[in-house]
């Protein structure tokens, strides 16, 4: 049998932290841009309020939390809201919510003002952490019939120049950058109400070996971009996020668990094994992905026992990450076929 060795990766282990690029404010403790100018927003974050021409007409979806941060005094509350005739996702970034149009496929979250090209929101960032984490609560939308599908998002790009997401324009509301993205990190919740905070931690999956200029972070409590009411989803989501930062691992750094989830993955040969004897989660699941983000891998997961998985044998010499996910269970790493 072809023995593989597998070096796993702590996605919560942070030596030499300090000497590498942080998020500003992911504590949300400093409130009121100065440019364009929002007190209702993070100082170096921005909200539909000061976005393009169309997203600043509607409501305030953003909000300064004094009540029951994770820490600190502060922390951020999105919410979903109906306006007028349309939805509007509650929405926090650090580029510009543009709305081209009122069409919400054409909405776009970028580095550049739809309605004034001089307004850029670049975050300079030069790091290549493994992975980004932050804390959140969640309570799902209560109108529309397809509220119980609701999830909140939280996704951050690595960039050179400008960027857009989503990256496929639609009805040429933007240019395809594409081609600056150098990593990619995404977060999105179970679809169920989580009323005490609960830290996430997800892998940042990379394209390239290019060093990043700007880092380009989104967060909403609804998921679907085309979330309408009252037929597809709806309103009422509410995300509470606080204390984001990424995570820098050195070379070679050798672990095996992320203490925020007491259950076990780990490995023997060819299989990995995630360890669910203490867990009763029914929408658990495996997935193993390659070093662009493809999946390569998936399967659902028993509660109650240990799962043996044994790893497909197409799998070649490399980078790979593995996310462990269901309604209450959020675990990922990363492991080197050699």
């Amino acid at each position: 049998m072809k023995t593989r060795l597998f070096t796993f990766i702590f996605i919560g282990f942070s030596l030499g932290l300090t000497a590498q690029t942080q998020i500003p404010n992911g504590g949300f403790e400093n409130w009121g841009n100065t440019s364009p100018g929002n007190a209702d927003e993070p100082t170096s974050w921005y909200s539909n309020k000061t976005g393009s021409t169309v997203a600043s007409i509607g409501p305030q979806t953003c909000y300064k939390e004094t009540s029951n941060p994770h820490s600190g005094s502060f922390c951020a509350r999105l919410e979903t809201k109906y306006y007028v005739l349309a939805v509007v996702n509650g929405n926090l970034t650090t580029g510009v919510v543009n709305a081209p149009s009122q069409d919400k496929s054409e909405g776009y979250v970028g580095t550049v003002n739809y309605s004034s090209a001089s307004d850029v929101r670049r975050m300079p960032f030069t790091g290549r952490p493994d992975s980004l984490v932050g804390w959140y609560r969640y309570t799902q939308a209560t109108n529309g019939t397809g509220a119980a599908a609701e999830k909140a998002k939280v996704v951050a790009f690595l960039h050179s120049g400008d960027y857009n997401d989503p990256e496929i324009p639609v009805n040429g509301n933007h240019p395809d950058l594409s081609a600056n993205k150098i990593g990619k990190a995404l977060f999105n919740s179970a679809a169920a109400n989580n009323t005490t905070w609960k830290r996430f931690s997800v892998p940042f999956i990379y394209t390239n070996g290019d060093t990043p200029e700007y880092i380009m972070i989104s967060i909403t409590p609804s998921d679907n971009q085309m979330t309408t009411a009252p037929t597809i989803l709806g309103t009422g989501s509410i995300l509470w996020i606080d204390d984001l930062e990424v995570i820098y691992n050195p070379d070679n750094a050798s672990v095996v668990e992320n203490e925020q989830n007491n259950f076990n993955v780990y490995n023997y040969e060819n299989k990995i094994f995630v360890d669910l004897s203490a867990k009763n989660d029914k929408l658990a699941t495996l997935k193993i992905l390659d070093i662009s983000g493809k999946v390569v891998m998936e399967t659902k997961l028993t509660s109650n026992q240990k799962n043996e998985i044994t790893l497909a044998a197409e799998l070649v010499q490399g980078t790979y990450f593995y996310q462990v996910s269901g309604s209450e269970l959020q675990k990922t790493g990363k492991f080197v076929i050699k």
